[in-house]
């Protein structure tokens, strides 16, 4: 039913945005595609579903709250075609926490905090990164480059620390490597855990780039 509402209303977020009055007035249609988004995501909040329709995807919200404040700037921000990579990486995430493949969706969250440092690295010329580097590699080099500035480093230290160790060694726990004999169970506040906090550190690296450029 999920892919069929989330079908439908890329139909309308895409096709129907390109409908001229006269052919609106023809088909009959008697919202704007923003109306029909809006109220298909009030109908979603009034039901308690933990669903919203963002950026052409049927997305799993936990928390309006952490939803507002850290996935919707991470998806606006990856929006840029420089971040399209990570963008869909981070989409893919979602797609799988939607679908309880909780262990991809952590992968897939760890891959778009890796693009997107990777995806920084292009658009400012700092390439200059050891190949195959991880991300507390990339995170270090990030650093070094500037990113977090130096008067501020004091109070970023907490930050810097879960950049380098967080993520990284939740991937390397629940999702990157071999299992072992038995399969091994991810389970979903896991895997929230990875997604948010790889939205959070998406939002926070986006805009010290973004900064950087004024």
């Amino acid at each position: 039913m999920l892919d069929l509402i989330e079908y439908s209303f890329f139909y309308i977020d895409t096709v129907g945005r390109r409908l001229t009055s006269s052919e609106t007035e023809r088909f009959g249609v008697k919202q704007t595609p923003n109306k029909a988004i809006e109220e298909l995501n009030t109908r979603f909040r009034q039901a308690a579903v933990g669903y919203r329709f963002e950026a052409k995807h049927i997305l799993r919200v936990d928390s309006e709250l952490i939803h507002s404040e850290m996935v919707r700037p991470a998806l606006r921000l990856l929006s840029d075609g420089r971040f399209a990579g990570p963008e869909q990486e981070f989409l893919s995430a979602h797609a799988h926490y939607r679908a309880g493949e909780h262990k991809d969706c952590v992968t897939d969250a760890l891959n778009a905090f890796e693009s997107t440092m990777k995806a920084i690295c292009k658009a400012k010329g700092w390439e200059d990164y050891a190949k195959g580097a991880t991300a507390s590699h990339l995170v270090k080099h990030l650093r070094a480059k500037g990113l977090i500035p130096d008067y501020l480093e004091q109070s970023f230290d907490q930050l810097v620390a879960t950049l380098m160790s967080g993520l990284p060694r939740v991937r390397n726990e629940e999702g990157g490597h071999g299992q072992g004999a038995l399969p091994r169970e991810t389970p979903s506040y896991v895997a929230a855990y990875a997604l948010h906090l790889s939205a959070a550190k998406i939002v926070f690296l986006v805009k010290a780039m973004e900064a950087g450029e004024v």
